[in-house]
């Protein structure tokens, strides 16, 4: 019996067990193990975080296969030598295909009290926290997204919709969506200038403390702070002493393959690639994966096509968005109507 262990039910995990279900030779069995009891489209995190979409809206099942055992647990460590995966409380995982997807966690980049004095939207358990500590904040209290990528702003969209009485601010080290094109940062800019949403850039967090976000000497307080300023590989890829890029992230081969390591595979937020981290990517990632894993089930040579994503999208609330097709920027309802269509087919696929 052939063991294909799959670490993390997210959006490259899922997609790698949903496509090898499908022709699954009947030597072979496939574990997947994730911390939790369910999915999540973890791209949706911000609406749980700021109230306006509820947890069973985010939330998918799992898989229901013969061939499939779900295991649930945390991953403490994995031995490439006696190809085995450590999960606590149970005894080793053996395998002999491995899939790393584990996702990523928030870079707090060193900052004394950033991990202490804030919530993110990476987890869902640090979505749950975003939300209840919203949830009880006063009106009038002060929100504070600490990132003004595309998480921070939508959050912060989001946020206004769902509590008006809320004084929300964006703070970013250089602007508000540099990763995008002028156009659509202008729209965006807009957009909160209309909706009473505070922008302020280059700004350069040295401390926080309970209340407090230190500003070099300049104090600027806060009720809550969410922070959405960069993420980093999960604390398990990060111990792994192997080849990594600049950001941390394991360097793989053209079949998403550790060079090292035959038949173990890295996708999503924890692989070296040449596009920004993504569901859209990790999907794609994990459909590849699932064609070599197969390929080799039948004694094949893969053959991979280079990875083409297809955009980026983003919403300013339920109303309108923004988003890069290719190379061409796109606002309004219609960026919005796109991206509620790919969250209903993720929804729909996952589901």
């Amino acid at each position: 019996m052939k063991n294909v262990v799959v670490l993390g039910g997210g959006y490259g995990g899922l997609t790698v067990v949903n496509e090898l279900l499908e022709h699954i030779p009947s030597d072979v069995r496939i574990c997947l193990v994730d911390r939790m009891s369910f999915g999540s489209l973890k791209t949706e995190f911000y609406a749980l975080a700021a109230g306006t979409a509820s947890e069973a809206e985010i939330r998918v099942a799992f898989p229901s296969h013969p061939q499939l055992e779900i295991i649930y647990g945390e991953v403490l460590d994995v031995d490439f030598e006696t190809r085995s995966v450590h999960i606590q409380n149970r005894d080793p995982l053996s395998y002999d295909s491995l899939v790393i997807a584990l996702g990523c966690t928030d870079n707090f980049h060193g900052i004394p009290g950033a991990y202490e004095y804030s919530t993110g939207v990476q987890s869902l358990a640090a979505a749950r926290r975003a939300y209840h500590l919203i949830g009880n904040t006063k009106p009038y209290g002060q929100v504070t997204i600490v990132g003004g990528g595309l998480s921070g702003v939508e959050v912060a969209s989001e946020l206004r919709e769902s509590r008006p009485d809320l004084n929300i601010r964006i703070l970013d080290r250089s602007s508000l969506m540099s990763a995008f094109p002028g156009k659509l940062q202008e729209f965006a800019k807009h957009w909160f200038a209309e909706n009473h949403v505070e922008l302020r850039s280059q700004i350069h967090i040295n401390k926080l403390e309970c209340g407090v976000i230190y500003n070099g000497n300049e104090e600027i307080l806060t009720d809550v702070t969410v922070w959405t300023a960069g993420i980093q590989p999960v604390e398990l890829v990060q111990r792994m002493d192997l080849p990594k890029d600049k950001t941390g992230r394991l360097i793989v081969n053209e079949f998403h393959e550790l060079p090292s390591q035959h038949d173990v595979f890295v996708i999503g937020d924890c692989s070296s690639q040449p596009f920004s981290p993504s569901g859209q990517l990790a999907q794609a990632q994990g459909h590849q994966v699932a064609q070599v894993i197969n390929a080799r089930w039948n004694n094949k040579e893969p053959r991979l096509p280079r990875i083409r994503l297809k955009g980026t999208l983003g919403s300013l609330g339920k109303k309108t968005g923004f988003g890069l097709m290719g190379s061409t920027p796109i606002y309004g309802r219609m960026a919005r109507l796109l991206k509620s269509g790919v969250l209903w087919k993720s929804r729909r696929h996952f589901g």
